[in-house]
């Protein structure tokens, strides 16, 4: 079997901004949430997909924001979007998926830990992380382990990184420290940009293994010494960037391979609804606990 990865904050994210909005009785904004619900069905409802897992980032902020202030917070969020968060792990629980909500660590952190821990199982066939994040292709592994793009339909194996990136997937947190995640908040190393990153990670793989002498990076002369004395002089910043954009494989999931196996929807997941304002999705699932 296949395992399906879910980042449900993205899929909120992309829900509030691409699904109609849409108020419960209670006049809460319930849009992203109901929107969420049907795009996670719409996986279960395709054949062969049996085993499926969606982490959530409870709160938006984790153990990198004391790593780094200038991490990304809630702040600047709508502030109905925040409050879809409980409901979307709600949801997906009602609607009987394992749902994994984050405070400490982040919803990235989850689906790696999940990963690693399910790879080495023979009897699954292949992982995939459903998340365009940039941080999960540092878990891509041959065509075993791969990110798919649900709205683009794009998915991502260890070939598929190098073409994107310019570098393999170990080398990922060290492209991204040098290059910056403007979604995570952290700006990357100054003049350092996307294409000078690949050429000089393509050759060193890590931080550590990039040569003093610029002359070796493949770049030009001119062009190499500049990011050199920019390197050099912000080498600590680079290395705490490559921190934040690691992702920590020890989150402590308690479930097993089995209980990701969906069974059907919760009989709650009809009061859910009602509650929602939506009492008609019910009808369209197809299978029950």
């Amino acid at each position: 079997m296949n395992i399906y990865l879910i980042d449900g904050t993205y899929e909120l994210f992309r829900n509030h901004f691409g699904a109609p909005h849409r108020k419960a009785p209670d006049g809460r904004e319930v849009g992203a949430t109901l929107g969420l619900l049907r795009s996670l069905y719409l996986l279960l409802a395709t054949p062969g997909v049996t085993h499926v897992a969606c982490a959530f980032d409870h709160v938006i902020e984790s153990f990198r924001n004391d790593l780094y202030p200038g991490y990304k917070t809630s702040a600047g969020v709508d502030p109905a979007l925040l409050a879809q968060f409980p409901l979307a792990e709600e949801a997906v629980s009602a609607l009987g998926l394992v749902a994994w909500p984050m405070v400490e660590f982040e919803a990235d952190d989850a689906l790696g830990t999940a990963a690693i821990r399910f790879a080495p199982v023979e009897s699954v066939g292949q992982i995939l992380l459903c998340s365009p994040d940039k941080d999960l292709a540092q878990m891509v592994s041959g065509k075993r382990v791969v990110c798919w793009d649900r709205r683009r339909e794009i998915i991502l194996d260890e070939a598929g990184v190098v073409a994107k990136y310019g570098v393999p997937p170990a080398s990922i947190p060290d492209w991204l420290a040098l290059v910056g995640d403007t979604a995570d908040g952290y700006p990357g190393i100054l003049g350092w940009g996307e294409k000078s990153a690949s050429t000089v990670l393509s050759r060193f793989g890590h931080l550590e293994s990039i040569p003093a002498d610029h002359q070796s990076w493949g770049l030009s002369a001119g062009r190499a010494n500049h990011l050199a004395k920019s390197l050099a002089q912000h080498q600590a910043e680079a290395i705490l960037f490559r921190q934040l954009a690691t992702l920590r494989l020890d989150v402590p999931l308690q479930e097993n391979l089995e209980d990701l196996k969906w069974r059907g929807a919760r009989e709650d997941l009809k009061e859910f609804c009602r509650r929602m304002g939506d009492e008609k999705f019910p009808q369209r699932i197809s299978r029950w606990q």
